[in-house]
């Protein structure tokens, strides 16, 4: 059964500027940090902070020691990153950045602009015209196909308007503080993108995407192994297709 749309969020006023957050999620990104941080426009937001899931590696001292406050994640799990991130901001607005030196900081700057057009869920596309992908550069390209897939179905399942959004699973987005709540996360898992996207659908909120270049991280392993992780998400979209019945 499909949920009833939310109120149409109406474009901030030009005398009224959009309150705005950069959150940078982080668990053992101490190269992507050192990469990253220094090149961050943190003056442009209203707020700023980390939220940390566990860093053995010094992420959390090196944040500090560039006057971000960093918060440690009290609950395990990246559904619960994004629910602690959300929990602790205070404006309007949050975009979430993880950094892993994979693209330019600068990339955050073109969040407000749309946010403050009335789009609820913003999202930073590799997938789009214009994007570019790790991948892009080998033959096969099974992330890549698999995130192209998984959108599809998720437009053809739950879209009820506006544009296919095609890159369902990047990270870099920002979306409305209230929105976010609105849609009620699940407490657990790792689907929190997958859902932003799916229930921004079924609840008839704004979504768009603009291009964005990913190069290959600077340091580290993903927390995301390919196999397990589209497992886990598949399931997700089984739950929710359920309870869309």
């Amino acid at each position: 059964m499909l949920e009833p749309a939310l109120a149409v969020t109406t474009p901030t006023p030009a005398d009224s500027r959009l309150r705005l957050t950069l959150c940078l999620l982080t668990r053992n990104e101490i190269e992507g940090c050192r990469s990253d941080v220094p090149r961050l426009p943190l003056d442009a937001f209203e707020e700023v902070y980390a939220v940390d899931g566990g860093s053995t590696d010094g992420t959390v001292e090196y944040l500090r020691s560039r006057g971000i406050v960093v918060h440690p994640q009290p609950v395990r799990g990246y559904n619960q990153a994004y629910l602690c991130a959300f929990g602790k901001c205070t404006t309007d607005a949050l975009i979430l950045f993880h950094p892993k030196g994979s693209g330019d900081p600068a990339t955050v700057l073109k969040f407000r602009p749309l946010l403050e057009q009335g789009y609820d869920l913003v999202i930073a596309s590799r997938m789009m015209r214009g994007g570019r992908n790790e991948e892009d550069d080998t033959p096969l390209r099974p992330r890549k196909w698999f995130v192209l897939g998984v959108g599809l179905i998720c437009a053809m399942i739950w879209r009820r308007k506006g544009a296919i959004v095609w890159d369902v699973l990047h990270g870099l987005r920002a979306m409305r503080r209230d929105r976010f709540f609105a849609i009620a996360p699940l407490p657990s898992g790792l689907s929190i993108d997958l859902e932003m996207v799916v229930r921004s659908y079924r609840h008839g909120l704004r979504i768009v995407e603009f291009p964005v270049v990913e190069t290959p991280r600077r340091g580290g392993m993903t927390h995301f192994k390919a196999f397990p992780t589209g497992k886990l998400l598949l399931k997700y979209l089984l739950q929710e297709l359920r309870r869309s019945i």
